[in-house]
């Protein structure tokens, strides 16, 4: 990291503009795009919670039947 003050603002300068640069590069989703991802994760969280729920069952069941 440099020591001197000045250089030290001149790349903290360099560096947000550099990021500013790259924002203005960012493309964003519209509204249909990001309800149709939100809905995606929505459906496989639940298909994943009802597999584990599924699984977590079976082997309670199993275990009851082994451990007395």
């Amino acid at each position: 990291m440099a020591a001197n003050p000045a250089e030290w603002i001149h790349n903290t300068r360099q560096y947000v503009g550099e990021v500013r640069n790259e924002y203005r590069k960012v493309t964003w989703p519209n509204q249909k795009e990001y309800v149709g991802g939100t809905i995606g994760v929505i459906v496989v969280v639940g298909v994943l919670t009802l597999v584990l729920g599924v699984v977590d069952f079976a082997l309670n069941q199993v275990l009851r039947l082994v451990v007395p």
